[in-house]
């Protein structure tokens, strides 16, 4: 028994400083993939959680995932993302880019 609560207790102080940590480096992921977006992106789409895109043919950010999966969309941000709009430039960006995206994406969605 007495075992039992000290693994109990080991395991609560454990993930009371782990979880800020993880908290603060998705945070930190989301606010570069927020920056990549808006440096690449924002002259034709809304890249926040408010806002209608400069571009009528660009969808807003925050509504991808009424139309895909955001993790789905990794592989086309690595390998080149060119579909989208009809004047959209074709775009490729680094994996540790790519997560960091994908992290900020899923932060603003509206389903």
């Amino acid at each position: 028994m007495c075992r039992q609560v000290l693994y109990c207790l080991v395991t609560m102080i454990t993930m009371s400083v782990a979880a800020p940590v993880l908290t603060q480096e998705a945070t930190k992921s989301a606010g570069r993939g927020e920056l990549l977006l808006t440096t690449n992106c924002a002259r034709c789409h809304a890249v926040g959680r408010t806002g209608a895109s400069l571009h009528p043919a660009a969808p807003p950010f925050r509504t991808l995932s009424r139309k895909y999966k955001i993790e789905g969309l990794a592989e086309a941000l690595a390998e080149g993302l060119s579909t989208g709009h009809p004047d959209m430039p074709e775009f490729v960006f680094a994996p540790e880019d790519v997560g960091a995206i994908i992290d900020y994406l899923q932060s603003i969605q509206r389903h």
